[in-house]
């Protein structure tokens, strides 16, 4: 028996039978199953000692996700040196307590953090179909957009407050420094670009003189923020902002990454060149999702551990 395109209904089942079990899968299981990563980089200057940072992204806090809650506490058990946060941690605006208990035991480390476009704005229902054509025809988010007209506020003022309180640098668009056993770390900062709110003119120059090690953090890789660290001499940036692509497929890899950097270094380390000079880059893939498409394929929710070691003679 035939349906009325000519495709055999038993045939249609099973597509439909394959694309429930798909969404089952990526949004009960792999969505929720969360991953460490281990990377080692060697970038630090000869004689320094190995130092280890925990990389958190994206976490999407919606009220109510007490299991990735629960890992996120787990992740203290590591004993960092310090702690890097790249920004979108809610997606609710209910969500502040819940994020500051979840990384309550984590900011008993040192840290810093920036924010994303998520942590101003609640997420907006999209069409996840007209999204993915924008992205992969190149036309949309290339050079970041605007906020969203009428978007909802969500009280990243809170969140901020929270942070600080606990000691973690703010590095919205500034430049701050971490002690750790001795050793001074520069950081240096941006707003989110995502929502053009990167100021590079505001920290540009390069690493200042005085921290052992500096390094760039900003929650959207763009390439614009990423050519201008890397120019400025900056041995290592951290980002997050893409969810590795989110929904990937298997033996090929991310189809998007919301923003102009290219799919094969959606996630994970890679290098940077800009004006003769050579970054480190790592993405984090994050540990969450916009509460509107809470599914993950082919790219698990993740933190990283990154050892930063002393580079080769």
């Amino acid at each position: 028996m035939r349906a009325r395109y000519g495709i055999p209904l038993k045939v249609t089942a099973g597509i439909a039978a394959a694309g429930a079990a798909g969404l089952i899968y990526s949004a009960g299981f792999e969505a929720r199953s969360f991953r460490l990563r281990r990377v080692t980089i060697p970038v630090l200057p000869a004689g320094m000692r190995p130092m280890r940072v925990l990389q958190v992204s994206d976490i999407h806090m919606v009220s109510g996700q007490n299991k990735k809650r629960r890992w996120l506490q787990s992740l203290a058990g590591l004993r960092p040196d310090f702690v890097i946060n790249t920004g979108d941690n809610l997606s609710d605006t209910e969500g502040v307590p819940e994020v500051l208990d979840a990384l309550g035991p984590l900011m008993e480390f040192p840290g810093a953090y920036v924010f994303g476009s998520n942590d101003y704005y609640g997420p907006k229902l999209l069409n996840p179909a007209r999204y993915l054509k924008q992205q992969i025809s190149g036309k949309h988010g290339l050079n970041g957009n605007a906020p969203i007209v009428g978007a909802i506020h969500n009280p990243w003022e809170d969140l901020r407050d929270g942070f600080d309180a606990a000691g973690w640098q703010n590095l919205t668009n500034t430049r701050g420094a971490l002690k750790v056993a001795g050793v001074e770390i520069g950081l240096t900062g941006l707003d989110d670009p995502h929502i053009k709110r990167d100021r590079y003119a505001e920290v540009a120059g390069g690493p200042v003189a005085g921290p052992d090690f500096s390094m760039g953090v900003v929650h959207a890789p763009y390439l614009r923020t990423l050519d201008a660290f890397t120019a400025d001499g900056y041995p290592l940036v951290l980002a997050g902002h893409t969810h590795g692509g989110q929904l990937c497929i298997p033996f090929y890899g991310a189809l998007v990454t919301n923003c102009d950097l290219d799919t094969d270094r959606v996630k994970g380390l890679s290098t940077h060149e800009a004006e003769g000079n050579t970054s480190y880059l790592h993405v984090s893939a994050g540990c969450g999702t916009n509460r509107y498409t809470p599914v993950r394929f082919a790219c698990p929710p993740e933190a990283t551990l990154l050892t930063l070691a002393p580079a080769a003679p």
